[in-house]
């Protein structure tokens, strides 16, 4: 009697799978989770991993994401840097993000973002937003980002 062939659990290169930036983030991910388990990451080691990530974006991506650092430690400073998926992230003392960045140019899309965890404190009423495209940093832009990272440690 014939044994039935099993089906083969690989997705073919025309399936949509994950993107080949997607899959470079969740690797990653790994690293940083096995880093983390190798050592307790101090608040200076996340700051390094952060400022290299920083300095390895394309212009004009560098400056906004470096500008968004500057105003995310000013406005909460007890948030720890850490690198989250390859990018720029804040984690509260609990080590669990906050915010994040994720770049355009890393994931091909057509802007930003600023990114908040089911972590931070935004609850209002039924329906919040937890992203937001960023394609500048103006004054008010700045001011709106330090007033929403304010409430998220709240």
């Amino acid at each position: 009697m014939r044994q039935p062939t099993k089906k083969s659990t690989r997705k073919s290169a025309t399936s949509k799978g994950f993107t080949d930036e997607e899959r470079a983030a969740m690797k990653e991910r790994a690293q940083e989770l096995k880093a983390e388990a190798r050592a307790n990451k101090n608040k200076s080691d996340g700051e390094n991993d952060v400022l290299a990530k920083l300095a390895a974006l394309p212009e004009p991506e560098r400056t906004m994401a470096t500008r968004l650092h500057e105003i995310i430690k000013a406005s909460a400073p007890t948030l720890a840097p850490k690198t989250w998926y390859g990018m720029p992230a804040y984690a509260n003392q609990d080590g669990k993000v906050v915010c994040f960045f994720q770049s355009a140019a890393k994931f091909k899309t057509r802007y930003a973002t600023l990114g908040f965890s089911d972590a931070a404190n935004l609850d209002d009423g039924t329906l919040w937003p937890t992203a937001f495209a960023l394609k500048d940093l103006t004054a008010a832009t700045e001011a709106r980002i330090s007033t929403l990272v304010k409430k998220a440690v709240s």
